[in-house]
């Protein structure tokens, strides 16, 4: 049996785009990994070099999956005109100490950016991490990202810390990470002075 996520909200929904374009917005499912991979390959080589995992590979696109039936993701997918066109999920930490926290990763085809459609499914991930009961939600980047920083500081996420020489990018180079944070519900152990 699966142990998957249950949003609180009832998915597809539609959802107008600045360009007066309808998106559809509805759950990820184990059907959809040839969709992912078919997405994955139309994006620009730039995106995909700085992807957590190589969504171009079947057998990491399947262990997504897997962790939604699991339970231990949450996906949605932004469909215009049957056409994948962004996604948005929450990855859950599975240790104990840090069951409080969820990954953000939103990725949306050059086709649609600027349409406000990565905003929205922002905003669907947000309103999943509080029906989860998480505390605080990262994303992690490049410090090259500079347009993911920007995006993820509009929506009210901070920068937490900077690792020097963290990861490696697809062409083997190494590059710092940086870690952002949002406060889903004003949660903080820190003192104010």
């Amino acid at each position: 049996m699966s142990d998957q996520i249950k949003p609180n909200r009832a998915y597809p929904i539609q959802i107008k785009l600045r360009d007066a374009r309808t998106a559809s917005i509805r759950l990820m499912a184990p059907k959809d990994v040839d969709k992912i991979i078919e997405f994955a390959k139309s994006l620009p080589a730039d995106d995909l070099l700085f992807l957590r995992t190589d969504i171009t590979d079947r057998a990491i696109v399947k262990q997504w999956a897997d962790a939604i039936k699991s339970g231990n993701t949450i996906t949605l997918l932004a469909e215009v005109d049957d056409e994948l066109a962004a996604y948005a999920s929450v990855h859950l930490e599975q240790a104990r100490w840090t069951r409080r926290v969820g990954e953000i990763r939103i990725i949306t085809s050059s086709r649609y950016r600027g349409a406000g459609l990565g905003r929205r499914l922002a905003a669907e991930v947000f309103d999943l991490a509080r029906s989860l009961g998480l505390k605080k939600i990262t994303a992690q980047m490049t410090t090259e990202q500079t347009a993911a920083r920007a995006a993820f500081e509009h929506l009210g996420f901070q920068v937490e810390a900077v690792l020097s020489d963290w990861v490696e990018d697809r062409r083997g180079r190494s590059r710092d990470l940086l870690i952002m944070t949002y406060d889903v519900a004003g949660f903080s152990d820190r003192i104010v002075a």
